[in-house]
C-alpha cells in the first residue's frame, strides 16, 4: 500500500522517509536531528521511520495501536527494516517491523491498522487539559535556542502555561504537565505522526530532577484522526519504583478531540 502522505517535503517526513528494497525489506537512515538528552535519537523518531516501513506493507490506512519495544539505543545513519503481515481482516490488519542497525535489532514493533473513519459511540468522561491560548502561554528562553544535543528542540515547538520548575533546578514538582505541541516547520500532525509524538514530551520525570531516562517499552493508541493547529498535551508519572517509571500522554488536537493516547515503561539512568 502506498501512503498519502500531505505534508511531504517537512523535516519529520523527509527524515523517516523509508526505500523499499525488496518485499518486506525497506532501507532508511536516521539522522541527527532528532536528539534528546541522551544523545541518541527520539525513540518516537526512530518507531516512526520503522511504521513508515509497516503502513507501507499493510492494507489499512489508519495505525489503531502500536507497541513497540526499544531494545538498543539508535544511532545516525543506515538502518534496515524488515516488516510481517500476520494478519489482514475485513476491519484491520496487523504486522510487525524490526529496525536493525549494525546487524542488530534496535526496534521491534507489533500494529494493528484499521480506518478511522469509521463511525460509532462516543463517549469522553474526561476533557482536554485547559490551557490559555498558545500565543498567552510561555516559551522558556531555554527552548528557543537548543540545548546542547537536543537537536529535537529545533523540531518541535512548545508553549507552557508557566515555566517549568525544572528550569530552575527544582526537584520537588508534581511530574504531571500540560502544554501545547506542534511540529516548527508547519507541518499539521496526522495520524502517522502521532505514534511518534506521543514520544515528543519533555519527560514528566524532570520535575523531580531525573534528567536521563530511556524507554523500554511504548504503547499508543491513536484514537482520531487530528484537526490541524496545536496540540494540546497531557504528560504524567505516577509511581517510580526500583528505577523505573510509567509515563502517561494523552494529545487532543485543536478542536478538542482526543487524537491519542500513550503508555510507556521508562528506566532512569
Amino acid at each position: 500500500m502506498s501512503l498519502d502522505h500531505p505534508a511531504e517535503g517537512h523535516e519529520f517526513d523527509q527524515d523517516t522517509r523509508v526505500d523499499k528494497r525488496a518485499d518486506g525489506e525497506f532501507t532508511a537512515t536516521l539522522t541527527d536531528g532528532w536528539t534528546t538528552f541522551t544523545s541518541h535519537p527520539n525513540g518516537g523518531y526512530v518507531l516512526g521511520t520503522a511504521l513508515n516501513a509497516l503502513g507501507q506493507t499493510l492494507t489499512q490506512p489508519d495505525p489503531l495501536v502500536v507497541s513497540a519495544f526499544f531494545l538498543r539505543p539508535a544511532a545516525p545513519g543506515p538502518a534496515l527494516l524488515r516488516t510481517e503481515t500476520v494478519r489482514e481482516g475485513r476491519r484491520t490488519a496487523t504486522g510487525t517491523v524490526v529496525a536493525e542497525q549494525g546487524g542488530k535489532e534496535i526496534l521491534r514493533a507489533t500494529a494493528t491498522y484499521g480506518d478511522l473513519t469509521a463511525e460509532g459511540r462516543v463517549l469522553h468522561l474526561e476533557g482536554p487539559p485547559e490551557l490559555p491560548a498558545p500565543e498567552d502561554c510561555h516559551l522558556p528562553p531555554e527552548f528557543a535556542g537548543t540545548p546542547e544535543g537536543v537537536t529535537i528542540a529545533q523540531r518541535v515547538d512548545y508553549r507552557y502555561p508557566e515555566r517549568p520548575g525544572w528550569l530552575d533546578g527544582r526537584k520537588d514538582g508534581r511530574p504531571r504537565t500540560d502544554f501545547w505541541m506542534r511540529f516548527a516547520d508547519g507541518r499539521d500532525a496526522d495520524v502517522h505522526s502521532l505514534p511518534a509524538m506521543v514520544d515528543f514530551a519533555v519527560p514528566a520525570v524532570l520535575e523531580i530532577g531525573e534528567f536521563s531516562t530511556i524507554t523500554v517499552e511504548l504503547t499508543t493508541h491513536v484514537r482520531a484522526r487530528p484537526a490541524p493547529g496545536w496540540l494540546a498535551c497531557r504528560v504524567s508519572t505516577r509511581h517510580v519504583s526500583n528505577g523505573l517509571h510509567e509515563e502517561d500522554m494523552e494529545i487532543w488536537d485543536s478542536q478538542g478531540t482526543l487524537v491519542a493516547q500513550a503508555r510507556q515503561l521508562a528506566m532512569l539512568l
